[in-house]
C-alpha cells in the first residue's frame, strides 16, 4: 500500500486544484493574458505541483523507507537510494 494511501482525498483535492490551475493558464494564454500575469499564475501552480511532491515524498520516507529500514537488509539500502533519486529529481525541478 502506497505511504500516502491515508491522505490520497487530500492529494486528490489538491490535485484537481492545480488541474483547474492549468485549465486557466490555458485560457489566460488563449485570451492573450499580460505575460507577467501568466507567470505569475504559472509560479502558484508550480507552488502548488511542489507542494504536493514535498508531501508525497514525506509520506515515502515515514511509511516506505521507514518500514525498509526497520526490517533490514538489501530492501532498506534501496529504499534509502530511491528515496535519495527522488530528492535529486525534484531539486533539478
Amino acid at each position: 500500500m502506497a505511504g500516502y494511501h491515508n491522505d490520497k482525498d487530500q492529494l486528490l483535492r489538491r490535485l484537481r486544484r492545480v488541474e483547474g490551475q492549468i485549465r486557466g493558464l490555458q485560457r489566460m494564454v488563449d485570451t492573450d493574458t499580460y505575460c507577467i500575469d501568466t507567470l505569475t499564475q504559472v509560479s502558484a501552480a508550480t507552488k502548488a505541483l511542489q507542494s504536493v511532491a514535498l508531501h508525497l515524498l514525506d509520506s515515502h520516507l515515514a511509511h516506505c523507507v521507514q518500514d525498509a529500514i526497520a526490517g533490514g537488509g538489501t530492501e532498506a539500502d534501496a529504499k534509502v537510494a530511491e528515496a535519495s533519486q527522488a530528492i535529486a529529481r525534484l531539486m533539478r525541478a
